[in-house]
């Protein structure tokens, strides 16, 4: 069986926290096909999107990742300061460029 066949489709979305109107706001969202284990994923994004412009005072940003059947996940920046902060090269080459970027 090929790679090819392994991999599964990620929905990816990254939001912000609206702490007024208590919603979560998309900041930006994707789609990757992968056979990466989706909270590794989702720990890429939300690392690359923070990279880009840290959060503000009071922000708080999450990552939510779907996989092809219907299981979501959610990822916190609070899970990126106890987890590893480095990012797998293989899996930054999965990111949109502007992400992958921030990380190198």
């Amino acid at each position: 069986m090929s790679r090819e066949n392994d991999a599964a489709c990620l929905v990816w979305e990254v939001q912000l926290y609206e702490p007024f109107s208590r919603v979560w706001i998309s900041k930006g969202y994707g789609r990757a096909t992968t056979d990466a284990d989706p909270a590794a994923f989702g720990r890429a994004v939300l690392a690359g999107h923070l990279a880009r412009g840290p959060a503000r005072r009071g922000e708080t940003f999450r990552a939510l990742v779907r996989t092809a059947n219907d299981d979501s996940l959610t990822v916190t920046a609070d899970e990126l300061r106890t987890q590893s902060r480095t990012v797998d090269p293989a899996l930054c080459q999965m990111l949109p460029t502007y992400l992958r970027d921030t990380l190198t």
